[in-house]
């Protein structure tokens, strides 16, 4: 048996000791339990409480003595409460652009090393980083306008958990693309999944601007737009992310809602029985085997059932899946 095999929720090796003697005793007094494992009498004590805390261990009827909680409901607690320590910790992380400005503020004034409030960038990998940086920090909104005519599965792929992470946090997206885009499957089943998932997206027949805006503050244009290859400009200078915002709400009144333009947008789908009772055994079951036991079905055969829940999902992991069923209400 695995030692402290707990601890991933933050439980110490001492106290699952404790709680797996208080299951194989239910009932004993508190002022035995120190005799019986042979720990000092303060330690036990400290133990119980923080047992009492995280939802393992009874003591509201004195005379019942010590009533441990059963491990399906321990296992619960635990992993809801670690959870949603995952989720608080994931949203700090994710607000904490604002340490950006603060280091900044401590960089010595210096002429000729003072940022011109326009950056230049030429190579693609360096634009897609810049890219990838400003929408893993945007915390309020994100301004598109993109005048393709189809992506790629390789772009729907490296696209999709950035706009979905950032629609799951509540960043509000707005993008205008060329209407010719809806006329390629892919990519028109990617942009109502976008919108299926709160961000707006509006159609235009002749729109040729490429613009991204984060937060209204920092806007990312090409330097020349008849040719990407050529690099792209990035500005924080608030006149010019002004006259950049300006344009883009041009484009966007002038026009069209992506639901009125073309068939009904699908809203998220629910789960089916099956993908419901994987979901309920990944988040409460340990093992693969024990999941795959209690739906009756061979540990192949659940591990695909969980591979195709992560997809449904559009996690990369477990944990993120438990964290998006729960923002859905699933669990």
């Amino acid at each position: 048996m695995a030692a402290n095999a707990l601890a991933v929720f933050g439980v110490t090796s001492e106290e699952e000791a404790l709680y797996r003697f208080l299951l194989r005793n239910p009932g004993i007094r508190a002022d035995e339990v120190d005799q019986q494992v042979g720990s000092p009498r303060e330690a036990v004590e400290r133990g119980l409480e923080r047992l009492q805390h995280l939802g393992l261990l009874r003591r509201d009827v004195p005379d019942r003595g010590l009533t441990p909680t059963s491990p399906d409901i321990a296992m619960a607690r635990l992993m809801d409460r670690r959870l949603q320590e995952l989720h608080e910790e994931i949203m700090r992380v994710t607000t904490s652009r604002y340490v950006v400005d603060l280091l900044r503020a401590e960089v010595v004034a210096d002429e000729e090393a003072s940022p011109q409030g326009v950056e230049q960038l030429v190579d693609l990998g360096q634009i897609r980083n810049q890219i990838d940086e400003l929408a893993f920090f945007a915390r309020e909104e994100i301004l598109s306008v993109e005048p393709y005519t189809r992506l790629t599965p390789e772009n729907i792929t490296q696209s999709r958990p950035l706009d979905l992470r950032c629609l799951r946090r509540g960043v509000s997206i707005r993008n205008v693309v060329r209407s010719d885009a809806l006329e390629h499957g892919p990519t028109a089943a990617y942009l109502r999944e976008l919108v299926a998932h709160g961000a707006r997206v509006r159609v235009a027949d002749d729109v040729t601007e490429r613009i991204l805006v984060y937060d209204r503050r920092t806007a990312l244009v090409p330097i020349d737009p008849a040719d990407t290859s050529r690099g792209a400009l990035v500005t924080r200078e608030g006149g010019l992310v002004c006259n950049i915002i300006a344009l883009f709400e041009k484009i966007w009144e002038q026009a069209d809602d992506l639901r009125a333009s073309g068939e009904g947008v699908r809203t998220p789908p629910e789960l089916t029985e099956t993908e419901r009772r994987v979901l309920l055994s990944m988040v409460s079951v340990g093992k693969d085997e024990a999941g795959a036991r209690e739906l009756g079905v061979s540990v192949r055969t659940y591990r695909r059932h969980v591979a195709d829940l992560m997809r449904t999902l559009g996690a990369a992991n477990r944990v993120q899946a438990a964290l998006i069923a729960r923002e859905r209400g699933w669990i």
